[in-house]
This record gives structure tokens, sequence and C-alpha cells, in this order.
């Protein structure tokens, strides 16, 4: 996966839209307009502080399906990806909780975005919606059949849950790149706003050689300075929001502040 290409730049910073819920999620509050001016307010800050690309997830959806979301919320993610694109020139991603690649994959391609994030690509993981099982041999079949050259970025034993059998980093990480296809994997904490462990982040990036690394949760402008020199990329949501806070929107002061300290620590002294 060429990042260059992609981003503009080799260790891009991805940052996140959490899209308030959606038509049939149990916290939906029937208007769409305000959903997508939040999405647009939220793109807009994420892309004036400095960011390389934006991620647009249904997070406020939760209670998540395990599997396949509702149409509905496909083609309500469809249409503020569109809205979004028209408004932002940054490449954007798609990433359908819990671990719908299909309909993710779908989005992406008829919108035109550059990448998704698949939370289980292969092997089976124990979580709050059940066993969930990587179905990478459908999804890779599905990005041929659509002619979609959107790369994806796959998590490496996902936050929220746990892995069945005695499965470690380095098999799993090697499994996702070798078997699975990953174009990038993804190191998370145990839980939203956890960081990676820095040593498992050193190894993954030692493991994965060609294929980059991103950082999936926890970064903030604390410890990327520590974090970032050890992987190509991060995924970032949660400490760019207002206060720090999951539920308050993103604010363009901690956006640019992080974006300043993480490009910092690639610099040479």
């Amino acid at each position: 996966m060429d990042l260059t290409k992609i981003f503009q730049t080799s260790n891009p910073i991805i940052g996140v839209v959490h899209l308030l819920p959606l038509p049939t999620s149990s916290r939906w509050g029937g208007n769409l307009q305000t959903v997508i001016a939040r999405a647009e307010r939220e793109a807009t800050a994420l892309a004036s502080g400095g960011v390389h690309g934006i991620m647009v997830e249904n997070f406020f959806d939760a209670p998540f399906t395990k599997d396949r979301v509702d149409p509905s919320v496909v083609s309500a993610m469809s249409l503020i990806i569109d809205r979004l694109k028209n408004l932002v020139t940054l490449p954007i991603g798609v990433n359908v909780l819990r671990n719908d690649a299909h309909s993710a994959l779908a989005i992406a391609s008829c919108t035109e975005s550059a990448f998704i994030r698949v939370n289980v690509l292969t092997g089976v993981m124990a979580t709050d919606q059940g066993l969930i099982e990587g179905k990478a041999h459908e999804l890779l079949r599905y990005r041929r059949e659509l002619g979609a050259d959107v790369k994806i970025l796959a998590d490496v034993l996902v936050k929220h849950a746990h892995t069945l059998g005695a499965q470690t980093l380095a098999s799993t990480l090697t499994d996702t790149i070798e078997r699975g296809l990953a174009d990038a994997i993804i190191l998370s904490g145990p839980a939203t706003g956890s960081p990676p462990d820095i040593t498992d982040l050193k190894l993954a990036s030692q493991l994965a050689q060609e294929t980059p690394v991103f950082i999936g949760s926890g970064a903030d402008w604390q410890n990327i300075g520590h974090l970032f020199p050890h992987a190509d990329g991060v995924i970032v949501s949660s400490s760019l929001k207002r206060h720090g806070h999951i539920e308050h929107p993103i604010d363009p002061n901690r956006v640019n502040q992080f974006v300043e300290v993480a490009q910092q620590s690639l610099t040479p002294n």
C-alpha cells in the first residue's frame, strides 16, 4: 500500500468522524439532516486541523450488529460520505461497525472512497456482539467483482474482543497479511481510548515489513511522540474531541495540537 500516493505523506494522520445514530439504530433521533450537519462540521474541523485523511464510521449506532447492517445504514452512510467528498479534498475511508466489511466496501466503491477498516478480517474473535468470523476470502472476491481500488486496513487482535485459542500477536499479524492479504494493519489497545503497548507496536512494525502499520486507538498529544516513530500512520478520534470526551464534537484546536506534536516526533533532531 503506497501511503504517499493516497495521503500525500508517508506517515498519515487519519481523523475519525463518529456519526450520530443512524436509522434503525437503538438511539436513532429521527432526523438525518442533524447527522449530516454534524458530520460536515467534524470533517471540516479535521481538515482545517491538518489531518491527511478522514475515516467515517457509525460509532454511535451501538449496540452493533455483528455482521450485516440494515440497508438504511448503508444508504445513510453513502449519502453522508458523498456530501463530505464535496466539502473536503482529503481521502476518505469507511468503517461499518461492528464488522460489515461488505457494506463498507460497497459504500467505498460507490463513493470513490480510498479505504475501509475491517475489525476482523481473519480468524475468530469473541466480542460483545458474539463470535465474529473473518471472511477475507469473500471480501477480496467482492472487491475484485466491484473492480474497486479500495485498500483494506485490517485490525489485528481488535479492541473490545478476545481471540479464541492460543493465537499470538505475531501469528495473527502474519495470517492477516499473508493469508488475509490486508493492505495495512491496525494495532489498538484493549478498548476505545486505550493505546497499543509500545512493545507490541515495535514487534508489529518489525514483522509487517513492507505492510504499513497504523496505531488504531488511544493516541493523544501526550503519547503520540513516543508511539508514532514505531508506526507508519495513526487513526485518532477520542483525544480530538472537546475536553477529550467521546460524546463531544471535534475540537479544531486539539486537532492542530495533535498534528503538530505527531509531525514533530518524526522530525530528525
